[in-house]
């Protein structure tokens, strides 16, 4: 019940611009959100790679309304490709097909996308294209598999757990080569086409957990679920899986000691550290995702 509150919240434009005027919720936000800038994002990545962390960077903003807005998201990606030019990180970007455009114009958000690829490219960088609400899933893929017969190689896409058609889904990705993230999701999706029932989901995440890891490409494992974590660490010890061949993904602010004992145990982990202005979404969907993060956030709402 309070999931569902929270997902709809995170959809609601008056509870959006009253949110961004309390300055407590703001203060709140930094758990989870490494700023505002750029600058304060890149000095959260280079702390975390001093610590032995991969990352991922991922600009905060979705579902744009005008060719505007979406030139300027892949305007702003091409930045953050600059800047991370010559910085000794390993730190991919991570982007959203709506940020750039998909609700407008397919062919405009995979323009937009080709045009982040380039720009990190230039430094060998990897991009990889989050996923959004199940109906954008076909265009999303479509776009990844179409930039990849381009040549454009270093492009991954993330799967979510909780829909039904995600093994056929990994299937066709492995077919194509694609390196895969996998994640539970972080949407309200109807039981029409997603589990409704989250032991429903874990067993499913803990399927294609294993088929990911057995394969012979670099897949990551993303979840904060100590059960499923385990497993997957006992899975690799059992089978002798090179460390290199998988890595763990985790999402900056949340569960650092399990970050921290993953990264102890000689696993690769990347944080996932998204910055900007438009957090009030994101922030929604992980205290929807965690008791405990809604939990954190009232514990500052009241100390404030």
């Amino acid at each position: 019940m309070i999931r569902q509150l929270l997902l709809a919240l995170s959809e609601n434009d008056r509870v959006h611009a009253f949110v961004l005027r309390q300055r407590m919720v703001r203060r709140a936000a930094r758990r989870f959100v490494a700023g505002e800038t750029l600058d304060e994002a890149l000095e959260v990545v280079d702390r975390l790679a001093a610590e032995g962390y991969l990352l991922s960077l991922n600009l905060l903003g979705e579902k744009t309304t005008s060719l505007d807005e979406a030139r300027a998201a892949a305007d702003a990606y091409v930045e953050v490709a600059t800047r991370l030019r010559g910085r000794p990180v390993d730190c991919y970007i991570s982007v959203k097909l709506t940020q750039l455009g998909l609700d407008l114009d397919t062919d405009l958000a995979a323009d937009n996308l080709r045009r982040v690829l380039q720009a990190a490219q230039t430094d060998g960088r990897f991009v990889r294209v989050d996923m959004e609400h199940s109906p954008y899933v076909d265009r999303t893929l479509d776009i990844i598999t179409r930039l990849r017969a381009e040549g454009n190689g270093a492009v991954g896409a993330v799967i979510q757990a909780y829909l039904y058609r995600s093994g056929d889904d990994v299937d066709r990705l492995l077919r194509q080569g694609v390196p895969i993230r996998l994640c539970k999701g972080a949407y309200a999706e109807p039981p029409t086409v997603a589990y409704p029932r989250k032991q429903d989901v874990d067993a499913n995440f803990a399927r294609l957990q294993q088929r990911l890891l057995r394969d012979p490409a670099c897949h990551a494992i993303a979840t904060h679920d100590e059960r499923l974590i385990q497993a997957a660490v006992s899975f690799v010890e059992r089978e002798n899986i090179a460390r290199d061949r998988y890595e763990f993904q985790m999402i900056y602010g949340i569960r650092r000691d399990l970050q921290e004992w993953l990264l102890r145990g000689g696993h690769r982990v990347r944080i996932y550290v998204p910055f900007g202005t438009h957090w009030y979404p994101y922030l929604m969907r992980r205290m929807a995702e965690r008791p405990a993060n809604l939990a954190f956030v009232l514990r500052n709402l009241l100390r404030g």
